[in-house]
C-alpha cells in the first residue's frame, strides 16, 4: 500500500505513532558522579579494579533504588542497601562486598547527598542528659581521612606489604602480627553476628574479639584460623589495644563526627553521624518501620567496629 501511494505521488497521512513520540521525549540519562575513595586505591591487591585507583564512578539513586530499600524480600536478607550500592557503581567489575568500609562509607554519604541533598536531620540523644532532640547535619562536612603515609608508618613500627596489609609487633608477646582491613563482606558477616546476639540477649561486646580476630591475618606467619582465634582470644591487654590502635591509624576512613551542643544541658562534644532509617528517607514516615531494619543493622556493626576502635585508650 506504502509502494502504490509513491508511485501515485500521494502523500502518506497515516498517523504518527504517539507512543514513540512520547518515549524518545522522555528518554533520560542519569547523572553519574564521581566520588572520593578514602583509601586511594592503596590497599587493595594487585587483582582488584579499585588497586592504585583513588575514585570511583556512581550513578544517582532513582525511584527504583528507592523501591529496592524496601523490598521485604531483600529487607529480610539484610542486603537491600548492598543491592542499591551495587546498582549504583558504574564499573560493574567492583563487587561492593569487596570494598574497604572506609570507601564503602564515602559512596553511601555522595549517594544520599546527590539524592536528597546534604542535610541530614534526625532524633539523636545527648550521651550527658539522655535527652532526645532534632539536630540536623551536614553531610559536607564528612572529610576524608588519608592514608598515613608510608615513612611516618614505618616510624611507628608499622609496615606495608605488597598485599595492602600490614604488620606490626605486639609490646608484650612481641607476635609479629599482620593485619588487613576489613571490607564490605566483613561487615555483612559481623552484622550477622550482631543479629544473632541480639536475638540471644548477649551483649554486643562479646563480638568484639571476633572483630579483632576478622584482622588478623596471621601471627608469626601463621595463617591457621582455629590457631590465630585461640592466639586472639588469650592476648595481654594491652596487646589488644595495640592492635586495635594500629588498625585505627592505618585505616583511612570518612570521619563521620560533628560538633554538637545540647539544647537541654549545653554540653558540648563530637557525635558520629547515625546511619538511622532517616538517612535516606528523609522527613518521610511512609515504611519507616521496615526502612529502620536496613539501618539497626548497620549502627550495631558500627557499634562493634568503630567505638572498640575509637575508645578512650586513643584519645
Amino acid at each position: 500500500m506504502r509502494n502504490n501511494l509513491d508511485r501515485l505521488g500521494l502523500e502518506n497521512n497515516r498517523p504518527q505513532d504517539d507512543n514513540a513520540s512520547i518515549t524518545s521525549t522522555l528518554n533520560f540519562v542519569v547523572p553519574t558522579e564521581i566520588v572520593d575513595l578514602p583509601s586511594k586505591g592503596m590497599f587493595y591487591p594487585p587483582e582488584h579494579p579499585l588497586h592504585g585507583k583513588d575514585t570511583i564512578e556512581i550513578r544517582y539513586m532513582t525511584a527504583k533504588d528507592e523501591d529496592t530499600l524496601t523490598n521485604q524480600s531483600l529487607l529480610k536478607k539484610g542486603v537491600a542497601l548492598e543491592k542499591v550500592l551495587q546498582d549504583i557503581v558504574i564499573d560493574k567489575n567492583i563487587k561492593i562486598d569487596t570494598l574497604l568500609l572506609g570507601d564503602k562509607n564515602a559512596i553511601i554519604v555522595a549517594a544520599r547527598k546527590s539524592a536528597y541533598g546534604a542535610e541530614y536531620e534526625t532524633k539523636i540523644t545527648c550521651p550527658s542528659c539522655g535527652k532526645q532532640q532534632q539536630y540536623e547535619f551536614d553531610l559536607n562536612n564528612c572529610n576524608i581521612k588519608e592514608p598515613v603515609d608510608l615513612d611516618s608508618l614505618s616510624d611507628m613500627g608499622i609496615n606495608v606489604t605488597d598485599r595492602g596489609t600490614f604488620t606490626t609487633q605486639l609490646p608484650i608477646s612481641k607476635f609479629n602480627v599482620e593485619l588487613r582491613l576489613l571490607t564490605g563482606k566483613d561487615e555483612l558477616f559481623l552484622a550477622q553476628k550482631t543479629r544473632e546476639a541480639q536475638q540471644s540477649k548477649k551483649e554486643i561486646d562479646s563480638l568484639l574479639s571476633l572483630q579483632l580476630r576478622m584482622m588478623v591475618n596471621s601471627i608469626n606467619d601463621v595463617t591457621d584460623p582455629k590457631l590465630i582465634t585461640e592466639a586472639v582470644s588469650m592476648l595481654p591487654a594491652r596487646d589488644s589495644i595495640k592492635l586495635r590502635h594500629t588498625y585505627k591509624t592505618v585505616a583511612p576512613s570518612l570521619d563521620l563526627s560533628h560538633d554538637f551542643q545540647c539544647r537541654a544541658c549545653s554540653e558540648e562534644t563530637r557525635l558520629e553521624v547515625p546511619f538511622t532509617a532517616d538517612f535516606f528517607w528523609p522527613k518521610w514516615e511512609l515504611s519507616k518501620t521496615s526502612l529502620w531494619t536496613i539501618f539497626h543493622t548497620k549502627v550495631s556493626w558500627w557499634l562493634v567496629i568503630y567505638r572498640s576502635i575509637q575508645s578512650s585508650y586513643w584519645s
